[in-house]
């Protein structure tokens, strides 16, 4: 098991491999669709530093207010395929090391990857409420009139947020491997 804590280098993004089992600590900021869209059209500043060397988490969490304060009651990751559009131009623009999601991401984030030095975690689907033990604080939410609670940017305090190595920074993907496996085994069966 790796050990990271934001902000991560990009040294220690380049030495993980597929498969590598990894615990993020530090700050992590959720983003989806619209969050990415800005990001890319508008580029907003206030998410500079907390990006720089930092982790996105394609997640829209179900949270609580108690006296003030935010929780997370469940924190499970949602599709990333939606935000390839966006999340090479991300990586680049931002300095992001890694990006949190399930299902994996497509070729452009994958160069994005190998070019700026990033990598895709994967987290596991249906572990919300298991999930959301890991964060341990909302420092802040960003945009949540404007776009919602799922949408907003919820800045977070996570520790050994559990995750894999799915894509890493030397061009290789766990999904692509798996994708080419299938679509084999499948030919196969087909010809019986």
């Amino acid at each position: 098991m790796i050990e990271l804590t934001t902000p991560i280098s990009e040294e220690q993004v380049r030495g993980l491999k597929l498969g590598d089992i990894v615990h993020i600590s530090g700050i992590v900021v959720t983003a989806r669709d619209a969050g990415h869209k800005l990001m890319v059209e508008e580029r907003p500043t206030f998410l500079d530093e907390l990006l720089r060397g930092g982790v996105i988490y394609h997640c829209g969490p179900v949270v609580r207010k108690d006296d003030g304060k935010w929780s997370f009651v469940a924190a499970g990751p949602t599709t990333s395929a939606r935000e390839e559009p966006y999340q090479a131009k991300v990586i680049e623009s931002y300095g992001l090391r890694a990006v949190i999601g399930k299902g994996g991401m497509g070729a452009k984030t994958l160069e994005g990857c190998k070019k700026f030095g990033a990598v895709y975690l994967s987290a596991i689907g249906g572990c919300g409420t298991q999930i959301a033990r890991a964060v341990t604080e909302v420092l802040a939410v960003h945009k949540l009139e404007e776009f919602g609670t799922p949408e907003a940017f919820w800045v977070c305090k996570v520790d050994k947020f559990p995750v894999v190595v799915t894509m890493d920074a030397h061009g290789n993907s766990l999904h692509d491997q798996i994708d080419s496996a299938s679509k084999k085994q499948f030919e196969a069966l087909l010809a019986r």
